[in-house]
């Protein structure tokens, strides 16, 4: 296996929920080490990679390196664990599935999301999953046990699924959303690295933390490295797939390319040059628009300090916020390959503002 798949993989299967990222961190620090110069690591878990430090106009690249998950919030006497969300995990996803336990001394402890058989279940008027009756059974008989083993309230807990390729095209799992963001990234510093590309600028290989829970990880780092420019990587949403209503949700497909997002957080001149970039090079985009905010870190940047010129190169994703997120293997390289493209032709001190 290549050293760059071999990384997606451990990247991709080991847990990084929001607020406890540090693990995943650390891996996705230990690949990219040899692509960067120095690193930026600040108090609550972001990391930056640094590449040609020193000089004045300031690149940052960004991905976010948390996951959605659940937190221990009640124990019953009979050691059934009941949740609260951290993130926007789905409530009516989870009955059934198999979960890690994040205990603080004694390491991952398995358990289960239970839920009443069909046999037994009232038919005529079905109970539909919810945060009041989702319940993680750990095959404990009393709230002691649990506690015996380690798990307690605030305990966190992640789904178990790991990483597949479908049919030889996709990659499926959880928490595509957005470690695979971070696989980018990575992927642009080490082919930065490979054909010994010399920026004209610093530029700032960063990823953040703690995104799933109102952008908080970028919103700190962004203020600390005062960027000249920001350009983020996230998912959206693939449109074509059953339940989804395109005149809403706009027509994005999977295997058609990065999406390049419309939208006041935006900056026009930024997103018209990536534009012209990737039409000069060849490249498959395709376009999107959002109503007031993006709903990612590049929120974050735009409005960061006195405000930073923000674009969103977005991949294609199906089945968002579940254990099957799914992406098509084409549209991370044409993510890789449209960073490296802009990243390449943006001048030393290029300036975007609408008015000179």
């Amino acid at each position: 296996m290549d050293k760059n798949i071999e990384f997606l993989y451990k990247y991709l299967n080991n847990a990084a929920p929001t607020g406890f990222e540090y693990p995943g961190q650390q891996i996705w620090l230990d690949y990219i080490r040899p692509y960067i110069d120095e690193t930026i690591i600040d108090d609550y878990g972001s990391v930056v990679g640094v590449i040609n430090p020193g000089k004045k106009y300031k690149v940052a690249i960004e991905a976010h390196a948390d996951e959605i998950s659940w937190f221990v919030n009640y124990i019953t006497a009979e050691g059934y664990i009941y949740v609260i969300r951290n993130g926007g995990s789905d409530h009516q996803i989870a009955p059934s599935m198999r979960v890690n336990l994040h205990t603080r001394k004694k390491g991952v402890v398995k358990g289960v999301f239970g839920w009443p058989a069909i046999h037994v279940r009232n038919r005529a008027k079905e109970e539909s999953p919810s945060l009041d009756n989702i319940f993680v059974d750990v095959g404990a008989n009393s709230k002691e046990e649990v506690l015996e083993m380690g798990i307690d309230i605030g305990t966190v807990i992640t789904f178990e699924d790991g990483l597949i390729e479908m049919n030889n095209r996709y990659y499926t799992g959880r928490a595509l959303d957005n470690r695979i963001g971070g696989y980018i990234i990575a992927e642009v510093a080490r082919k930065l690295k490979e054909n010994n590309i010399e920026l004209p600028f610093t530029l700032y290989v960063v990823n953040a933390v703690q995104e799933e829970i109102g952008l908080r990880g970028a919103e700190m780092i962004s203020r600390r490295l005062k960027p000249d420019v920001a350009i983020v990587t996230d998912v959206t949403h693939d449109t074509q797939s059953p339940m989804y209503d395109k005149k809403k949700s706009g027509d994005i497909s999977c295997g058609k390319g990065p999406v390049l997002t419309y939208g006041p957080a935006v900056q026009n001149n930024l997103l018209n040059f990536i534009l012209d970039t990737a039409e000069e090079k060849g490249l498959p985009i395709q376009k999107s628009a959002a109503s007031r905010s993006t709903g990612t870190d590049t929120d974050a940047f735009a409005y960061s300090a006195e405000g930073v010129p923000s674009a969103l190169i977005s991949l294609p994703l199906k089945y968002m916020h579940t254990t099957v997120e799914t992406t098509h293997k084409e549209d991370v390289q044409a993510c890789i390959d449209l960073y490296y493209a802009v990243l390449t032709s943006l001048k030393d001190g290029q300036d975007f503002k609408y008015i000179q």
